[in-house]
């Protein structure tokens, strides 16, 4: 199951095409659910799952493995394919930053930018296949976002970006190492609770932003440099390592059950979206905690 919306897409894979590809491997840590009838199973087969030893692989609990052709995802596919995103993202920060002076023509820049990157990210989401120009070109809109708003944030809170940076792959690293421990698992159950309270997330922070434009929330409303601020970007961090779970269920399932390569570039995609929502709400965050200080 694949959402169309970009925020929330997640293309897992699975022996039964299930929900999400949830359920259908175990993790490292816990116990084997492979054999555990998924309830949101598509009828079909796994189109990247043709193992003729993959039933036997169900019956002792691991997950089949994808017979050895090339052509299968791997995961230095999917670091590399992360990283040429992430380093496009970068590139992008850092020219913005370098080039682009604090004023209001930047700041309608980065509005623009992110819009162009938001309908990239819509039309990748729409295809079925991976289009490397679309991932790259959100990733590069994405940079100049990125990059001018953090010199914004810098010139009034000097090295919130950097903290905001090191907060974000604090978030990353401990998410990782909580997923790898098996302390979190990536069911069905889960992913539907996660997913109907980031939605409400999204829901009410649209509808705060109308407020605020409306001037009927004053001072950004939830969205305040005060404590509710604060309590909201903390919620919004939480979101994001939900997020990233999903995102290493999808890389795991789709090595275990043998992928085409090309699908790396779809995890760099989801890894990118999530890595640039977590370190907007932290730039936020620390500018609130600065504030107080």
């Amino acid at each position: 199951m694949r959402s169309s919306n970009p925020v929330f897409s997640r293309r897992g894979f699975s022996r039964d095409n299930g929900y999400a590809g949830f359920n259908a491997a175990p993790q490292a840590g816990g116990p084997a659910v492979g054999t555990q009838a998924n309830p949101y199973a598509q009828q079909g087969g796994n189109p990247y799952a043709q193992n003729p030893y993959a039933q036997q692989g169900q019956q002792y609990g691991a997950p089949p493995q994808a017979p050895v052709t090339t052509g299968r995802m791997t995961m230095d596919d999917v670091v590399m394919r992360s990283a040429m995103t992430l380093g496009t993202v970068t590139v992008g920060a850092v020219l913005a930053w370098a080039l682009l002076p604090v004023s209001s023509t930047s700041y309608g820049l980065a509005i623009g930018s992110a819009l162009v990157a938001f309908v990239l990210a819509m039309v990748q989401s729409f295809k079925r296949k991976a289009s490397p120009a679309l991932i790259l070109g959100y990733a590069a809109f994405e940079g100049v976002f990125l990059g001018v708003i953090s010199e914004m944030y810098n010139e009034r809170w000097s090295g919130a970006p950097f903290q905001a940076v090191l907060g974000t792959m604090a978030v990353a690293g401990a998410t990782l190492l909580v997923y790898k421990a098996g302390w979190i698992r990536v069911t069905a159950r889960y992913a539907r609770i996660g997913m109907a309270i980031a939605i409400a997330f999204v829901v009410v922070m649209a509808v705060n932003l109308l407020l605020v434009a409306f001037g009927v929330a004053g001072d950004g409303g939830l969205r305040s440099m005060g404590p509710l601020g604060a309590i909201v970007g903390i919620l919004a961090i939480l979101i994001g390592a939900f997020f990233l779970t999903l995102d290493f269920k999808q890389i795991e399932d789709g090595i275990a059950y043998g992928a085409p390569r090309e699908e790396a570039w779809l995890a760099a995609f989801g890894l990118t979206m999530t890595l640039v929502w977590i370190y907007v709400e932290m730039l936020r965050l620390v500018a609130i905690f600065s504030s107080n200080d």
